[in-house]
């Protein structure tokens, strides 16, 4: 019960977090780089592979964030590390910016994992203090650009649940105050696969 206390007091001060702390990239900029990213992540940031995650429609702040963290090794990953390594700060503003801009599309979510997913993902667990991931992404899934949570409503169930894994297995490590790997430990591989399926169809 702490816990889940702890991750909604984290969630309400966060969302006092001003936007005039976020930079504002160049659009135009951002797409005309953005055309070595769509090989992976598709045209106007929908990717066609469900294990790549859609960029379009995310927050420019978070966007930002990973970017930064691929580049400095904070967040690992093979693929994305030659990618980011001659990025500079405006470049993931710019890129940051246009996939922000560009409307995302939404999943659907598997009937059979749908009863589950909506349970976890709106009321959590009461018996080991899992919270319910509507506290911090929002009834639809938008999350927050103020308070820097990301967008995860319509993304890909499969990338969805990898990301729950991986924070679950610790071998994603750069979530705020170690807040999604507690979270993700408290799922079996069951819970995480339905709720990320729930999430794929949320608008």
């Amino acid at each position: 019960m702490m816990m889940k206390l702890n991750i909604l007091l984290v969630c309400f001060f966060t969302a006092l977090v001003s936007t005039n702390a976020f930079a504002v990239g160049d659009i135009e900029a951002g797409k005309a780089s953005a055309a070595v990213c769509a090989a992976c992540h598709g045209q106007n940031g929908i990717s066609s592979n469900p294990m790549w995650p859609k960029l379009a429609g995310q927050h420019a702040y978070y966007i930002e964030k990973e970017l930064h963290d691929f580049r400095s090794k904070k967040r690992n990953d093979p693929t994305m590390a030659p990618m980011v390594a001659g990025l500079t700060d405006v470049d993931i503003e710019n890129l940051a910016a246009y996939f922000a801009s560009v409307p995302s599309t939404v999943e659907a979510a598997s009937a059979d994992k749908i009863k589950l997913g909506e349970k976890i993902y709106r009321a959590g667990k009461v018996d080991n203090g899992l919270p319910a991931c509507i506290a911090c992404h929002g009834p639809n899934g938008a999350g927050s650009a103020p308070a820097r949570f990301p967008r995860i409503g319509g993304q890909h169930a499969a990338y969805l649940s990898k990301a729950l894994k991986d924070f679950k297995a610790e071998t994603r490590n750069n979530d705020h105050q170690a807040m999604m790997r507690d979270i993700a430990g408290r799922m079996n591989n069951k819970e995480i696969e339905a709720v990320s399926s729930y999430i794929s169809g949320l608008h």
